[in-house]
């Protein structure tokens, strides 16, 4: 199997009047890109934020107590965590210039996902409301317009624990299974394999990450084309919720 990895561009910058679709739409086009069976569009989510007008305007916020507090232990800004406190259901855990959380979406990531890159002074991104539902819209716009069957990934980029640096992962999917479950079928030597589930969506999030990378690339679309197993995994009724662990199965927050 052979994958290759195109970066969209001519990309504009997206605000609250730009519709995805037609954005993405316009920039394979003029690429001169032909979608294919098969594709998988992958989306930084800064871009959906931005496009659904999705912003936090810090300097509106004023810190609470546990805001404050907070931001002593982890030296940030006390509007910047009040507004990962409104952001999450659960403060997991606190250190030197984070704050693990388990955010409003069920993510237990760094910050509540909330992101201050790319974004104008005194405003912040946090994850987009329904990635889900924003990856679906845009999936079901573009396979009508090129009449191909696609997937859909929305990405962020994420920590994890016991190791250093982050990778990209899927917070949001359409027309494709996140999750491949193997169990039953056989290794090299014929055993049945008996708890083997990939986590599909973040290992292509992850290969389109090297290609979006993280500062001034301006990359925020990356198409991947010549998954072998789309159609094993082709699921238009799919969403991320699967891939979250509930906290009763998570053994690092019993």
């Amino acid at each position: 199997m052979t994958i290759e990895l195109i970066a969209l561009e001519n990309i504009p910058i997206i605000d609250g009047n730009s519709n995805v679709s037609d954005v993405i739409k316009d920039a394979i086009i003029k690429q001169g890109y032909d979608i294919k069976h098969g594709d998988i569009i992958l989306i930084a989510e800064t871009l959906i934020s931005k496009a659904e007008d999705n912003f936090i305007k810090l300097d509106d916020l004023t810190p609470s107590k546990q805001a404050i507090e907070l931001a002593k232990q982890s030296k940030k800004d006390p509007k910047l965590v009040e507004a990962i406190i409104q952001q999450s259901n659960e403060i997991v855990e606190v250190g030197p210039n984070f704050i693990i959380t388990e955010t409003i979406h069920g993510f237990v990531c760094a910050n509540a996902g909330i992101d201050e890159s790319n974004a104008n002074e005194g405003l912040a991104t946090p994850m987009p409301e329904n990635s889900d539902n924003s990856a679906l819209e845009i999936r079901q716009s573009l396979e009508e317009e090129f009449g191909q069957d696609i997937a859909v990934i929305i990405t962020d980029t994420q920590g994890r624990a016991f190791r250093f640096g982050a990778i990209g992962v899927a917070i949001g999917c359409s027309g494709i299974s996140p999750l491949w479950e193997r169990v039953g079928e056989k290794d090299l030597y014929g055993r049945e394999l008996e708890t083997t589930t990939i986590a599909t969506c973040d290992e292509l999030s992850a290969a389109a990450s090297l290609v979006m990378g993280q500062a001034d690339e301006g990359i925020p679309v990356v198409i991947i084309s010549g998954f072998d197993n789309f159609d094993k995994l082709r699921d238009v009724n799919s969403n991320i919720k699967s891939v979250l662990m509930s906290k009763k199965d998570d053994v690092f927050r019993k």
